[in-house]
């Protein structure tokens, strides 16, 4: 598997994480801890490492209180309307990637119908005689 589907495959799990019923702050640190902290920015496709890095920033910047991490701090401090968007950005990566893929996938199985190296001659239209 390439760094491109381990990276595809994260965030494709982190969504589903983030579409379960539980509270969304809870489902966003589970997301992250589960599925997003392995990633290193540079396995990113670069058409989405910036929203990634906005990502990063909300989820990781809050300074932690004893015995949490910054992913809990950071999460803990938010709006649930911040969570929801982060929330949606995850999800926003995952589409890129997915449309990313998408193109890729379509434009690398092109199916040559005919071979393109063809004699003159096959293109000749048949003699028709005529029989009376």
């Amino acid at each position: 598997m390439g760094l491109y589907d381990q990276c595809w495959e994260c965030f494709h799990f982190a969504t589903l994480e983030l579409v379960r019923s539980s509270p969304i702050k809870q489902r966003l640190v589970c997301a992250y801890r589960r599925h997003l902290a392995s990633l290193q920015e540079s396995d990113i496709p670069s058409e989405a490492r910036e929203c990634y890095a906005q990502v990063m920033r909300a989820m990781c910047g809050v300074a932690p209180l004893r015995g949490e991490d910054a992913v809990t701090a950071s999460v803990r401090k938010m709006s649930n309307q911040e969570a929801d968007d982060c929330a949606a950005q995850i999800v926003e990566i995952f589409g890129m990637m997915c449309k990313t893929h998408h193109n890729v996938a379509r434009s690398s199985s092109v199916v040559q119908l005919h071979s393109v190296e063809r004699n003159a001659e096959e293109f000749d239209p048949p003699a028709l005689a005529a029989s009376n």
